[in-house]
């Protein structure tokens, strides 16, 4: 039944905890304290009790502007959208530390808040972060991060949540990184020199869209050799700071153009919905360049830990298999930022006996100027947390 808009309120939230750490990964006086501080916004519909608590949280953003979180408030459900120590700057982001982060707010939420419930959406990069934190909450293995600094997950004592949504979500920062870098990109520290025929972006290069399964297989070969040579570099550069013995720990590093998914210029690789050379960040050609394209701004530490295909603990299919808890599968099929394959991956894996997947027809990754298909997704997840009991309005 609709249900009529409620008025919204908002509150900010703010968490501090002790942690002790080799050098600054944050800038201001906030993280410099010997301490973590969170914030995040808690937005409920005034007047509407709740015993459940819907967490959103991506690893770098900030999500209370998005539509989704204000959208089920609206409808009567209590919402917090999370921001993690590394707010809007992933340069030095460590996902396993993002995990105490995300801890830190369920046990607020049920031990200072009152909630009895806790349901973790993972939307965009917040799928395989949420997919992390269950695995480990449900059965901690995690002692260091792939730089081999230790951080003690299993002695964390992490909150499992009760259920979990992927929602327009990745497999992994790493993977997306791999379907997107630019194989054509010779010297990593000169960016102009190219493989014209590996560039699809040079409307010279021979091969254009629709690409023959031969340049793909070529393409995809490519891209993971450079981020091979890229993971050997950070892994060289990484041990030869440590065995110098000196107070330089770290060393930040640019990866030059990010963005070039063949998916993006030929609708007939992966089919569904999405608009021919377009993404969730405009022109992928002006991104594959631009500031905020994929790992463009990396630590040594944080690239290993983000961004390695073979390195990284947020792999989504292989923390999906751990997860028991119920699962709700959101796909946008018209997605300008997720390819296709991820999300039905996340589910075929999923190890959780109760789990639903869905598809938004025609939904971009924001829903931007769509109120019909985010109308759709919040009343899809409203009867899906009511008929797990997590709703009630």
């Amino acid at each position: 039944m609709y249900q009529e808009p409620f008025e919204l309120e908002f509150n900010w939230l703010h968490i501090q905890y002790e942690e002790s750490s080799q050098f600054q990964e944050t800038y201001g006086f906030a993280g410099n304290q010997g301490a973590v501080n969170l914030e995040g916004i808690l937005i409920r519909p005034k007047g509407v009790t709740s015993k459940t608590l819907c967490i959103f949280m991506h690893p770098a953003s900030t999500l209370q502007l998005l539509p989704v979180p204000r959208s089920l408030a609206a409808r009567g459900v209590h919402v917090l959208c999370a921001a993690s120590r590394y707010a809007k700057n992933d340069t030095a982001l460590i996902l396993e530390k993002v995990l105490f982060d995300l801890g830190a707010y369920i046990r607020h939420a049920k031990e200072v808040l009152g909630y009895e419930k806790v349901v973790l959406v993972g939307w965009s990069g917040g799928g395989s972060l949420t997919l992390m934190y269950q695995a480990q909450a449900e059965s901690p293995t995690i002692t260091q991060t792939p730089a081999g600094d230790p951080v003690d997950i299993k002695g964390a004592g992490l909150i499992p949540a009760d259920a979990l949504v992927f929602q327009a979500a990745h497999i992994s920062r790493a993977q997306l990184l791999l379907d997107n870098i630019d194989p054509s990109v010779l010297d990593e520290f000169d960016p102009d020199k190219r493989n014209p025929e590996l560039d699809i972006y040079n409307p010279a290069n021979p091969n254009q869209p629709p690409y023959s399964a031969d340049f793909i297989a070529a393409y995809r070969v490519a891209q993971r050799a450079r981020i091979d040579k890229i993971r050997t570099r950070v892994l060289e550069t990484l041990n030869d700071l440590k065995s110098r013995g000196t107070a330089e720990l770290e060393r930040p590093f640019v990866t030059h153009r990010t963005f070039a998914d063949p998916r993006f210029l030929d609708p007939t690789l992966d089919p569904n919905d999405r608009k021919p050379r377009w993404s969730y960040v405009g022109n992928p050609e002006t991104a594959n360049t631009g500031p905020v394209a994929l790992g463009r701004f990396a630590t040594l530490r944080a690239w290993l830990s983000q961004w390695s295909i073979e390195d990284t603990n947020a792999d989504g299919v292989r923390n999906a298999a751990k997860i028991s808890v119920p699962l709700l599968a959101i796909e946008n099929s018209a997605d300008d930022a997720v390819p296709p394959y991820h999300t039905p991956s996340i589910y075929a894996a999923a190890g959780s006996e109760d789990k639903t997947y869905h598809v938004i027809e025609g939904g971009t990754h924001y829903y931007a100027g769509q109120p019909d298909h985010l109308e759709k997704v919040v009343a899809k997840q409203l009867s899906w947390l009511s008929s797990h009991s997590l709703f009630d309005v």
